[in-house]
């Protein structure tokens, strides 16, 4: 695995930080990020059983979830990142991802509420033209190749 100079910064480390940074970092608040630990602890926590340890612990487990939703950066750049590989990236957000759900307690607003009367929608249109990219000239005769007879 590559080792870079910046890792994340591990649970243990956002301890320092205020509820509202908290939030801004993760996108949930403190007391959600410690019920979804309490969720994942009983199916991720390995320490004592046989078979492989995991590299990081239930909150950074969840960490990586959290910043594979909310930042949507690929599988590989976090694996860079948090020291683990891709394919753990992978299959750890599937396992959080679906023991989330199947708990139950961590859902978002059915359709139907949200298409409830009452709701004000805001709409947000961006513009994005193109632009030409520079390069050079494509030319024949700088890319044709030279035959076999005329090298040395």
């Amino acid at each position: 695995m590559i080792e870079l100079w910046h890792t994340r910064m591990r649970y243990h480390q956002l301890q320092s930080l205020s509820e509202a940074e908290f939030k801004r970092l993760c996108g949930v608040s403190r007391s959600t990020f410690s019920e979804m630990v309490e969720v994942l602890r009983t199916q991720l926590d390995r320490q004592g059983r046989r078979g492989g340890q995991n590299k990081l612990s239930v909150e950074d487990q969840l960490l990586v979830a959290l910043e594979y939703w909310r930042e949507y950066r690929s599988q590989f750049h976090i694996g860079v990142s948090w020291g683990v590989d891709e394919t753990t990236v992978g299959r750890l957000v599937k396992k959080v991802e679906d023991l989330l759900i199947k708990c139950g307690k961590f859902r978002l607003p059915s359709q139907r509420q949200l298409y409830q009367p009452g709701w004000e929608w805001t709409v947000l249109i961006v513009d994005v033209g193109e632009m030409a990219i520079e390069r050079p000239p494509k030319n024949r005769n700088v890319t044709t190749v030279a035959s076999r007879s005329a090298i040395p």
